[in-house]
């Protein structure tokens, strides 16, 4: 039998997390690759393992997948991520690809992770969950990317560092319009704290306080009725439209139309789109 790269997930916060299962594999294998080898070792140190570990993360994963298929050649090697589910919001898919092609088997252990403790914690009504990782950092982009999911009867999930997450709430808050929010920090951490409330409220509160620890958005879905601002509302509208492969000159036309507008004023947000675009 191959061996094979085995995927295991670890606690996002509390050590406590652990699965009997992920601490007799990483007890087992040769090696342990790591997003972090700083956080992995806090871990392993914890449960007194002594382990040969190995760097993968996004700035060496072209140098680093071919090192680990090697690895794999002789060995069982585990992939471990900082906080959670490797390949979630982080480059471990790639690997996982990578050894799938070479014929190395794979295997994924159930486990700790910050998207579904947060939607259960969250408890919005909604027929699911769509996860979106991080926004993108351009505004424009990450406007795109709202416009494709704004109409969806599904929660939204985001993660988000302390140093953007006031951006992010406002971004989110322009695109989305006013909804239900759970915003939370610090998952299964002593420090743990869960802020219930709407996407206005919580963008006030992030601006008059220092944000800290990471944070995970659950923002409720679409509903019918909900108030969006009107500019954000036009956006929108030219976005469905240019990305359905219309020229700006008619997506500007059509939009007026259907929202009964000025045809100039969708023409000057339309503008400002650009100008965003190419900041």
């Amino acid at each position: 039998m191959s061996h094979a790269l085995i995927v295991v997930p670890t606690p996002i916060g509390n050590l406590e997390d652990m699965t009997i299962r992920g601490l007799r594999v990483l007890g087992e294998v040769g090696h342990v690759a790591a997003e972090d080898t700083r956080h992995a070792t806090v871990l392993l140190n914890h449960y007194q393992l002594r382990k040969r570990m190995v760097a993968y993360h996004q700035h060496n994963k072209r140098s680093a997948i071919p090192r680990i298929l090697q690895l794999l050649e002789v060995e069982d090697v585990a992939l471990v991520s900082d906080a959670g589910m490797p390949a979630i919001a982080d480059p471990g898919w790639e690997l996982i690809r990578a050894a799938l092609r070479a014929g190395y088997r794979v295997e994924v252990l159930p486990g700790p992770s910050a998207v579904t403790t947060a939607v259960a914690l969250a408890a919005l009504p909604a027929r699911g969950f769509v996860f979106l990782g991080y926004l993108p950092r351009r505004a424009a982009e990450a406007r795109r990317r709202l416009a494709e999911v704004a109409d969806l009867e599904y929660s939204l999930v985001f993660f988000e560092a302390p140093h953007r997450v006031l951006k992010t709430a406002q971004a989110l808050l322009g695109a989305l319009g006013n909804r239900d929010v759970v915003a939370v920090r610090e998952l299964s951490k002593i420090h743990e704290e869960a802020i219930r409330t709407d996407l206005t409220d919580l963008a006030r509160r992030l601006e008059e306080s220092e944000a800290r620890g990471e944070w995970t958005f659950v923002v409720g879905p679409s509903v019918h009725g909900t108030q969006m601002p009107d500019d954000q509302a036009i956006e929108r509208a030219l976005l469905r439209l240019l990305a359905s492969g219309m020229t700006g000159r008619d997506a500007v036309a059509q939009t007026a139309r259907d929202l009964h507008l000025a045809r100039g004023h969708v023409y000057s947000i339309y503008l400002r789109m650009n100008r965003d675009e190419r900041a």
